[in-house]
């Protein structure tokens, strides 16, 4: 067995060979024009891009493809094994294949090579030896070089699937930078968890399922005790007397620094104690947007307005709910 320490210097070395492969592949793709080349021929695709390979290979095409969905260039998945037994009908015309490959000189991709060709569809090769039988004959050689993986024996897909995966991101960004795919398109894609509520939950999808506390401005000490109690968020807005424009706020922590501000309770109004040009945010900003103004500010709740008038109140709470937090 290994000792801890010899577990971190092997840990460290794979790292640092597999860093020192990805900075090798920038370097490859600046040598030749096929990267930009086939970023242009996937930008007026009208069909989709299929992404094929076998092995570990299959498994970062999977990859690949999902990043791809992910960013706004269609594209499937399909094993090269699988292809030779009728998935080759999935291929249109109009698409344009990616196939991934370490040696390029598979049994399963020399069978499928000819196959694609006879199906007149621009082929790209992501492979390590450029000048392998699927590197040949590709209208596109996205150039992946390794010259040793990072397992002891040479054996396993170690530093070859790192870099075939890093070229792939670097694909899929060029094509989202490309296409000026935006924040709100990627919400479109990611309607569901954290990642899609922080791209398109508004502050007031969340304060709307909130009471609104509220006291005018020469609102008594026991009305503003009543209205922060029984609304429980901790907090009231300040109105003039009118109810139209917002003065201020009073939290559960002004209420406390009252008493040692004020030895006659009777007196004290709300215009007294509430703090002034209380930080707000508006209906239609975005929710994660509330908790980076709370964090900054160390506070649980925000003032919420629409069209410059007092809306409501989001809470901490709210954003845990949500899972923001």
């Amino acid at each position: 067995m290994k000792q801890q320490n010899d577990t971190i210097t092997i840990a460290k070395k794979v790292l640092l060979e597999e860093a020192d492969a990805v900075r090798g592949v920038a370097e490859a793709i600046a040598q030749t024009p096929d990267f930009a080349q086939c970023v242009a021929a996937i930008l007026s695709l009208r069909g989709r891009v299929v992404v094929t390979g076998i092995g570990k290979s299959a498994h970062i095409a999977g990859k690949m493809v999902a990043t791809l969905n992910s960013t706004g260039t269609p594209a499937l998945f399909m094993h090269a094994a699988d292809a030779i037994h009728g998935d080759l009908g999935m291929i249109q015309p109009e698409d344009f294949v990616i196939a991934i490959s370490k040696s390029g000189d598979t049994p399963e991709i020399k069978v499928l090579v000819p196959l694609l060709k006879r199906k007149g569809v621009p082929l790209a090769a992501l492979v390590s030896n450029a000048d392998s039988y699927l590197g040949v004959q590709a209208t596109y050689v996205l150039h992946a070089p390794v010259t040793r993986e990072a397992c002891p024996h040479n054996l396993a897909p170690t530093t070859s699937t790192t870099a075939a995966l890093a070229l792939g991101d670097a694909l899929a960004v060029c094509l989202l930078e490309s296409r000026e795919f935006t924040s709100a398109d990627f919400a479109r894609l990611h309607p569901g968890g954290t990642l899609g509520k922080k791209l398109y939950l508004k502050v007031g999808d969340l304060s709307r399922q909130n009471q609104t506390p509220q006291v005018p401005e020469d609102a008594p000490l026991k009305e503003i005790i009543l209205e922060i109690s029984g609304k429980r968020l901790g907090a009231t807005a300040v109105l003039d007397q009118e109810g139209q424009q917002l003065l201020g706020i009073i939290t559960d922590g002004d209420l406390r620094r009252m008493l040692t501000n004020f030895t006659n309770l009777d007196d004290v109004r709300a215009r007294d104690i509430m703090t002034p040009q209380p930080m707000s945010i508006d209906v239609d900003d975005f929710a994660a947007e509330a908790l980076v103004r709370m964090q900054n500010r160390n506070i649980t709740q925000l003032i919420v307005t629409e069209q410059g008038r007092f809306s409501g109140f989001i809470h901490l709470h709210d954003l845990l709910r949500e899972g923001l937090v």
